[in-house]
């Protein structure tokens, strides 16, 4: 086999094999780049940077234990932090879609490590010491959780935070805007916009809540089990090690899997993550879909709100602005929702000792991760933040509220109120100046029955005890 001035020759244990002559990878890489042509997508560089974190650790930790020397353990860790540090993303061209176990990515990785690391003098082997101590069947697994984990402390809960602080910011200043509060779509008892924005608010907080807890498990890391759990062919004491040393990397408190059998054939710990990513999408499904409804009109809808205009909205029809950033985010959910199913097969998708679908999980995660943190940052900064309270229209759709008369039942009856109700809304009029006709009760009382921005106060309404 020839060289050319656009090829190399490398060779691995099936033999030689031309690869691209600037390429850094090696013959290994380069089987997988003619195996695994899908999708066109690559490995997510969350999952690369995490990769080469968790190789320049390997090489100190040899190096320590005595089973690498200084000078080549020292030229691994400084290549493979160029690879954290994302200074190589364009020499991992391989597809999500490959070999089950993510051995591909693992090599490739190694490979071009190994070369990053050579010189004339010093010889660096992508399996014999970038790959001491380790398999991609425990490497992958870990990477997927340390990238897993970065992705979380760094972007989503962060992004949660944002969007929660924004939301609580413009309730205060909404505390007593009083509107329709809606139940089946239909007009229902009144609530501030405080509350209504309070109720997103502690949603997010739940979502943050369940992160944070399943946090503790994903944390959990099953490097040192190598093939399969048993720890064949790495130092006793390398997980550990490697616990350690990824977490004064990454400032993140991993751990060493005390099972690294289940780390390795079962990924329900990521699944669990998936699951909450899920419920996250679920919560900011609803928070876009509620902005969407009170911005519609803004003459033949709710129109309680105005969103800002950020881009025009038709082709065809002039002056038409839409809600974009409530539909971008609507369908990133839906994506995520879509992911967590994948996700759901592919953790099921383990046969004894090893999972078979783990760039598919990594990938879908670190996606949903990223996608969600964008969205929910514009959904803060260029809806939350801007939107304006159209006080006439939610005043107006208010006083004709026929379900203001709820407050009456305890002073006239539920068959009493329901015919006031019934009334106010036939002939479109308030409900306080039919209940001046109809209730018997004095004007005054009737006034303090029907205080909107009292009746959010909930309990028995002042006033309210039979005959007055």
């Amino acid at each position: 086999m020839a060289e050319s001035p656009e090829t190399r020759i490398e060779h691995d244990s099936m033999g030689e094999l031309q690869v691209p002559a600037d390429a850094l990878w090696g013959a290994q890489t380069q089987r997988a780049v003619q195996n695994f042509s899908v999708s066109g997508i690559p490995m997510h560089p969350g999952f690369i940077h995490a990769l080469g974190a968790i190789k320049a650790a390997a090489a100190e930790v040899n190096a320590g234990l005595g089973l690498l020397d200084d000078k080549r353990a020292a030229a691994i860790a400084r290549s493979a932090r160029l690879v954290a540090d994302g200074e190589f993303d364009d020499q991992f061209p391989l597809d999500r879609f490959q070999t089950g176990s993510g051995t591909s990515t693992n090599m490739n990785a190694n490979e071009v490590i190994a070369r990053l690391a050579s010189t004339k003098r010093l010889a660096v082997h992508p399996n014999d010491h970038v790959n001491l101590g380790q398999s991609s069947n425990d490497v992958i697994p870990t990477t997927m959780r340390v990238a897993s984990v970065v992705a979380l402390k760094h972007e989503l809960l962060p992004a949660i935070t944002h969007l929660r602080k924004t939301i609580d910011k413009r309730a205060r200043g909404l505390k007593n805007v009083v509107k329709t509060g809606r139940t089946h779509l239909m007009d229902a008892m009144p609530l501030t916009f405080a509350q209504e924005f309070g109720a997103w608010s502690a949603q997010l907080a739940s979502c943050e809540a369940r992160l944070k807890d399943t946090e503790r498990r994903v944390r959990r890391l099953p490097i040192g089990g190598t093939a399969i759990g048993t720890g064949i062919n790495a130092h006793t004491r390398f997980g550990k090690k490697m616990a350690t040393a990824l977490g004064q990397a990454t400032g993140i408190k991993f751990e060493s899997a005390a099972d690294k059998f289940e780390g390795i054939a079962a990924q329900d710990d990521l699944v669990e993550l998936s699951g909450q990513l899920n419920a996250l999408a679920v919560a900011l499904t609803k928070i876009a879909n509620d902005l969407r409804w009170m911005n519609a009109g803004p003459l033949a809808g709710l129109g309680e709100v105005e969103l800002p205009a950020l881009q025009p909205g038709s082709s065809i029809m002039p002056g038409k602005v839409n809600p974009v950033i409530c539909e971008s985010l609507a369908m990133v959910s839906a994506q995520v929702m879509g992911l967590h199913t994948a996700n759901t097969v592919a953790g099921a998708s383990g046969n004894f000792q090893l999972n078979v679908m783990l760039p598919l999980i990594a990938g879908n995660l670190l996606d949903a991760m990223e996608w969600l943190s964008n969205g929910m940052r514009l959904l803060a900064d260029r809806v939350i933040a801007g939107l304006s309270v159209r006080k006439d229209v939610v005043d107006a759709a208010l006083a004709r509220n026929p379900i203001l008369v709820t407050a009456l039942n305890p002073v006239i009856g539920y068959e009493k109120a329901a015919a006031i109700a019934k009334r106010a809304y036939k002939e479109g009029r308030p409900v306080l100046d039919v209940a001046i006709e109809d209730s018997g009760l004095a004007e005054a009382q009737l006034k303090r029955l029907l205080d909107p921005k009292a009746l959010t106060a909930g309990g028995i309404h002042a006033g309210s005890s039979a005959g007055g």
